[in-house]
């Protein structure tokens, strides 16, 4: 690595010429292919930007100039570039780096990100903030095709157009987010890429033409199009008070290099959209090839491009298997899903029943909605979103929802922590933000037959909302050629009959408690009752009435942050006559990074040891 052995921070950077940009953009597109080849990660979105990040910290002066990544997917050739070079093998590990930008981690980050769509709002904020207090400074976001679809970006660009300040938004348009994007958007970038004419291009021409450098045009000649790659007018984005320009190769580093300088010198005025087109996975041929272009990968071997992937079965899979075969049995039954077609189970459904599979790209507001408005016509639709995305459609699921108590069934991914994706994609607050909800069912199995059962059960819940919530983890019992069974509402299942200690189990933590009992039979001779609840909502209060007669401690164990399960249980026991001593364990009243799944349980307490601990603490 000539030159990016030399490179630690962006001041390293300015000191090379242009004439060997290309060379170091090829060494930190292989720095970081190697980088990821160990660690997991997202490669794809990554290698699409090279150009990108080497041209912007070529010319920008960072960190007092701004940089905001939508998402953070693609930021791992920031991370190098910006003094994060000798920790990037820590990326995503414990105590090392986020696998997005983070404030706390560089005064490179100065937005943190891991959710899509807030780097225009942010763009913004940032921007006001800047003209208000009298500093001098750019300020870049970057977003990408799939990204800009959702709500919250065209509420950026509208704001961004009406107050007209100087700003740089940066689309970078692989025509690949996670999935294949879809829906409006994604068709009107492929015609803005295709039309051979534009309207209304003169006045466009004239604010534009003098300042831009000629290979935007010989760029397009390049691809026959002779607009392409220029300046087009009456364009969405113009409509909304941008400055358009493009579409533009991404990867000249030449270009971008010449364009970004007539932007740092204010050739170019006002809140300019410049629309790159990249390729996503760039450079590395099986990524090139590879379907979701090495979206998110595990460890691989470099020359191959295989993945070092579990094959163990999974809660997604069971979901996966599940709705197909429910699928089959009701036609009425149809799958959505917000642009997370793979990650949610759902690509055999879609495959099997592609009229009845909706992905509505990034919008998982749009969603909710659009499942509440099928469900008041009798069909019965499953919404798959991760716990962690269904929080910013929380209004849709009070609103449109639970207050008409309509039967929308929500598949809830990613429940509890969630390993190397750290506290961005933690499902820590479903519990709680849907046991507070009038009309709400909510259940959490405590193994593969439990939630295969609890969703063919959802299919006669035709008078409420319900909600499954499982985690990203692998499944220890499971009977695939198992018949069916409907799950009473509310009817827990006593595992093991004891006294003095029940212990009441919400979720896949069951396992742990089996351990924590075989410490109390051995060390305490204290035989625990184990009662797996199932429903967060409604709550089997008559098995535990029937308990309160033999039972002195109770303890409650949920994968969930506070006001969840066991606040509705304390609010019952409280209420009997000879109110018995608790013990709630549940996650912490803190963010926990990233780390394996056993880590992060460990570190919130939620492991067999630390049970076992705190009931001793209580009983001795």
């Amino acid at each position: 690595m000539k030159f990016l052995n030399k490179i630690n921070k962006p001041s390293d950077l300015k000191k090379l010429s242009k004439s060997n940009l290309n060379l170091l953009c090829s060494e930190l597109r292989n720095y970081t292919i190697e980088t990821v080849s160990k660690t997991g990660g997202h490669l794809g979105a990554s290698l699409g930007v090279v150009e990108l990040s080497v041209a912007l910290h070529y010319v920008f002066n960072t960190p007092k100039d701004k940089i905001i990544w939508d998402v953070g997917h693609q930021s791992y050739p920031h991370k190098i570039l910006t003094e994060r070079k000798k920790r990037i093998h820590t990326l995503r590990k414990k105590n090392g780096l986020s696998g997005f930008t983070k404030r706390s981690e560089s005064k490179y980050d100065p937005f943190g990100a891991a959710h899509s769509s807030t780097s225009l709002s942010a763009n913004l904020g940032i921007t006001v903030a800047r003209d208000l207090l009298n500093k001098k400074f750019d300020v870049i976001s970057i977003i990408g095709d799939g990204a800009i679809s959702a709500g919250m970006a065209f509420e950026g660009l509208n704001n961004i157009g009406h107050l007209n300040k100087n700003s740089l938004v940066i689309l970078n348009d692989n025509e690949m987010s996670i999935a294949k994007p879809v829906g409006a958007m994604s068709k009107y970038l492929v015609k803005l890429l295709s039309s051979k004419t534009y309207t209304n291009v003169k006045d466009t021409i004239k604010k534009f033409t003098s300042n831009l450098p000629p290979e935007v045009e010989s760029f397009a000649k390049k691809t026959e199009e002779y607009l392409k790659g220029y300046i087009t007018g009456n364009t969405l984005f113009e409509e909304l008070g941008l400055n358009y320009i493009g579409p533009i190769d991404g990867h000249n580093i030449n270009l971008l290099v010449e364009l970004f300088e007539k932007f740092k010198k204010k050739e170019l005025q006002g809140p300019i959209f410049l629309h790159l087109v990249t390729e996503k996975g760039k450079g590395y041929a099986p990524a090139e090839k590879s379907n979701d272009k090495f979206h998110g990968v595990s460890s691989f071997d470099i020359n191959s491009g295989l993945q070092k992937k579990s094959t163990d079965l999974t809660f997604t899979k069971i979901v996966s298997k599940t709705l197909l075969k429910i699928g089959k049995l009701d036609k009425k039954v149809v799958s959505i899903t917000a642009a997370m077609p793979s990650g949610t189970g759902l690509s055999e459904f879609s495959n099997n029943f592609p009229e009845r599979f909706f992905d509505v790209g990034i919008a998982e507001q749009h969603a909710v909605t659009f499942a509440a408005g099928m469900s008041t016509e009798g069909i019965k639709p499953y919404a798959a979103i991760y716990s962690t995305f269904l929080q910013r459609a929380y209004d849709q699921v009070v609103h449109d929802v639970a207050i008409q108590s309509l039967p929308v069934r929500f598949l809830i991914d990613r429940s509890g922590y969630v390993g190397a994706d750290g506290a961005t994609h933690a499902g820590s607050f479903d519990l709680t933000y849907l046991s507070c909800l009038p009309n709400f069912i909510v259940m959490a199995p405590s193994n593969g037959n439990e939630l295969r059962d609890m969703i063919y059960t959802s299919l006669f819940i035709n008078k409420n909302p319900s909600a499954i919530r499982y985690p990203r983890d692998t499944v220890l019992q499971y009977n695939d050629n198992q018949k069916f069974k409907k799950i009473p509402l509310g009817k827990s299942n006593q595992i093991q009959i004891g006294k003095k200690v029940a212990i009441l189990s919400l979720g896949t933590r069951l396992n742990e408690l089996n351990e924590v009992s075989d410490l109390l039979k051995k060390q305490k001779k204290i035989n625990p009752s184990i009662v797996d609840m199932r429903f967060a909502k409604p709550i089997d209060f008559k098995m535990i009435k029937k308990l309160t007669k033999e039972h002195d401690l109770f303890v409650t164990v949920e994968e969930n942050v506070i006001g969840g399960f066991s606040s509705q249980v304390n609010q019952y026991l409280l209420s009997v006559k000879k109110s018995p001593q608790i013990i709630n364990c549940f996650m912490p009243d803190s963010f926990i990074d990233q780390s394996d799944l056993k880590d992060q349980y460990k570190m919130a307490g939620l492991d067999a040891n630390n049970i076992y601990k705190k009931i001793i603490n209580k009983i001795s």
